[in-house]
């Protein structure tokens, strides 16, 4: 049953996402092209390698990331199967080609490299909008995150964790040949990139969740839909500490309305708990 739905989500919008997979690539390419192999500012990755490699040997970037990511790739097919490498044998094909194609920018484009804060920002900015794409896409970019999917799948080992640890090797590694001064603008970068990636992705949160455990839940219910006009839901819960039978509220308000809804709390019942969190798509009764 499981299976049957993900085949159906993956045949669904199939020509935009292979679109938006195209761009982010096309993008990432262009990014690498012009501004991050000129300023060598390794941030892990089958990148990072690459600018390692090129500047040591001068090994051509596109065809070392073609083989390190095929290498990859073959390994994923040998301890993850064919379902699970599927979605990144496009990315892993098409990237490097993509990468050679428009190696003539560098040419063309000239950026001056010199401020590297500046530099660092706008790589993080834009890699984050194209691996946002990517992944909202449902795509993968292949590459070394392959060798974090295999660590889980064998050891249980956090993705997240091994992924950092293995881009950290490569921007050490990197920093020994270009300084450690460029680690510091890789970190910028790798910050920038994650945060921009997640609001591609989940997009700017408008609304906010509140979750209440109060001992006026009516009158903050009351509160909420008469006065905000907001609807709420109430919970029959049971408190883990002291095991006592508790109702939890539920509303999901404009976040303008933020100020209104947490003081408001405070005003009836100011030893009230409440988490309130973003909520990033909201369908359903207003």
């Amino acid at each position: 049953m499981n299976k049957d739905i993900l085949k159906t989500i993956k045949k669904k919008k199939i020509v935009s996402r292979y679109i938006y997979m195209f761009i982010s690539l096309l993008i990432s390419a262009i990014l690498y092209n012009i501004l991050i192999l000129p300023s060598k500012i390794v941030t892990g990755g089958v990148n990072g390698i690459s600018i390692i490699t090129n500047y040591l040997y001068k090994f051509d970037p596109s065809v070392v990331i073609f083989l390190i990511s095929v290498s990859l790739l073959i390994i994923s097919f040998i301890f993850l199967g064919v379902e699970k490498t599927s979605a990144s044998i496009i990315a892993t094909f098409l990237y490097p080609l993509l990468v050679e194609i428009t190696s003539w920018l560098k040419n063309y484009v000239s950026i001056d490299t010199t401020d590297l804060l500046v530099v660092s920002i706008f790589i993080g900015l834009i890699g984050g909008l194209a691996n946002g794409l990517m992944n909202k896409a449902g795509f993968s970019n292949g590459g070394l995150p392959i060798i974090s999917r295999i660590l889980y799948h064998k050891f249980k080992i956090s993705i997240s964790k091994s992924t950092l640890i293995i881009n950290l090797i490569v921007v050490a590694v990197g920093s020994i040949f270009f300084g450690t001064t460029m680690l510091m603008y890789a970190f910028i970068i790798l910050y920038i990139n994650s945060f921009v990636m997640d609001k591609v992705i989940l997009g700017v949160s408008n609304n906010k969740a509140f979750y209440i455990i109060t001992d006026e839940h009516e009158t903050i219910k009351e509160y909420i839909t008469e006065e905000l006009k907001h609807t709420v839901t109430v919970f029959n819960t049971k408190g883990g500490f002291k095991n006592k039978s508790q109702k939890v509220l539920l509303t999901v308000v404009p976040s303008r309305e933020y100020f209104k809804v947490t003081e408001g709390i405070k005003e009836i019942d100011s030893n009230s708990f409440f988490v309130a969190s973003d909520a990033y798509e909201v369908k359903g009764a207003k």
